[in-house]
């Protein structure tokens, strides 16, 4: 059996708080910087996804979380899927593919209409895995992040 079938997706909880910084500042400080505004959600992650109407979930093997990604909220409609990390040295195996489907299952569930990302272009795996679940480059605005050279987005039917 393969790891990806053994990973289970959980939701947030207070216990899990340091997860979410932990993992995408591992990889954030590997690939780029970690921005201000990583900062202040990260630090935050109850107030500033939890409380404003957005989600976290955690990638599960055996005891360890080894994955994170979140929903946050734009608006009624639409989310923003972001903070998506996988233990370094794990990557490739089918994590990020495993939390991808649970949070269009989750948005789907909700009646979320539109996810859409930011990335970068240098990060051929990700955008791959993002363009095999139906996301679409669309025109990116200035100041979302230094590090984000497309945007993508995805309708929920």
């Amino acid at each position: 059996m393969s790891l990806e079938n053994k990973v289970e997706i959980i939701p947030f909880t207070t216990a899990l708080t340091e997860y979410i910084k932990t993992l995408n500042i591992e990889w954030l400080e590997k690939y780029f910087k970690v921005e201000p505004k990583d900062e202040i959600v990260l630090s935050n992650p109850q107030g500033e996804i939890i409380d404003k109407g957005g989600m976290i979930f955690y990638a599960k093997y055996n005891d360890a979380i080894i994955g994170t990604v979140s929903l946050i909220k734009i608006d009624n409609s639409t989310f923003e899927l972001s903070k998506m990390a996988v233990k370094d040295g794990i990557q490739g195996l089918g994590i990020g593919k495993k939390l991808m489907v649970h949070c269009l299952t989750v948005a789907e569930q909700k009646g979320i209409k539109k996810l859409i990302l930011y990335s970068n272009r240098k990060l051929l795996p990700a955008i791959h895995l993002y363009e095999k679940f139906g996301f679409v480059e669309v025109s990116l605005e200035d100041g979302a992040y230094e590090r984000a050279d497309i945007k993508m987005e995805k309708s929920i039917s």
